[in-house]
């Protein structure tokens, strides 16, 4: 039975992590962390790390960046394994990540989704065998018209996996609309699409000659980015120091 500290656990991924956790015979949460605590919970609620003294195998983290430098000071000190799915972290803090996961295991990913981080691992394959052939490869990303970033991060790590099954000599094109010449053959092209409320959906395609190749990832709920998590909690339980991510809870 793996423990779990929930940094983080009155926020919409927090909630819905409680309930994943609540569903699952393998994991329990022991505590929760988060300033706000007018939600009630099966378990205790702290305000600060520093205030919970439950025992724990690994933390969750869907918090906010102002919250991290406290959370893997902590973890550094306790020695416990984190799994950080905060984003927009500062150069600073991904240096502190760094230095944290010399102390203990620290895993981070651009998206907590098995299905992409799956698909990731797919992409590579099929860039190695494609892309020498001459394949055009291009991503469409879709979000709902509150994403404030773009391209998304997952976007971007989908290009960095056909980029670096490609030999890394691909360059990316965001935008088509400031010139009139034809596509280069060693451009990756992202074009992000925001609207609604799309959670989040990513199209990779290989286009060749009289043949086009899709990948295609929907996210119909953020219960995919949560059920992720808790399985990334499940692999880092137990872990030695070290920086870890998605790829390494996928194995195949």
């Amino acid at each position: 039975m793996v423990k779990i500290i929930m940094h983080g656990c009155n926020g919409k991924m927090g909630q819905v992590i409680t309930r994943l956790v609540a569903e699952d015979e393998g994991a329990v949460i022991v505590a929760g962390i988060d300033t706000y605590t007018g939600i009630e919970n099966p378990y205790p609620v702290y305000k600060s790390l520093e205030e919970c003294e439950e025992e724990a195998d690994v933390v969750i983290d869907f918090s906010n960046a102002k919250a991290v430098d406290g959370l893997l000071n902590m973890c550094a000190d306790r020695k416990l394994p984190v799994v950080l799915c905060t984003t927009g972290l500062s150069e600073e803090q991904i240096a502190l990540v760094e230095e944290t996961a010399k102390k203990t295991a620290v895993l981070k990913s651009a998206n907590m989704s098995l299905g992409i981080n799956l698909l990731l691992k797919l992409l590579k394959e099929a860039a190695k065998v494609l892309a020498p052939a001459g394949y055009d490869m291009e991503i469409v990303e879709k979000h709902h018209n509150k994403k404030v970033d773009a391209p998304s991060g997952t976007a971007l790590a989908l290009a960095d996996s056909l980029n670096e099954a490609a030999g890394g000599v691909y360059e990316y094109k965001y935008d088509r609309s400031s010139e009139r010449v034809a596509r280069d053959k060693k451009e990756i092209g992202i074009s992000a699409v925001r609207g609604g409320t799309i959670v989040g959906e990513h199209e990779v395609l290989f286009a060749g000659e009289d043949e086009v190749i899709e990948f295609c990832h929907t996210a119909y709920s953020k219960a995919v980015f949560g059920k992720g998590a808790l399985e990334a909690a499940k692999f880092l339980a137990g872990k030695e120091a070290g920086k870890y991510d998605m790829s390494d809870v996928i194995q195949f």
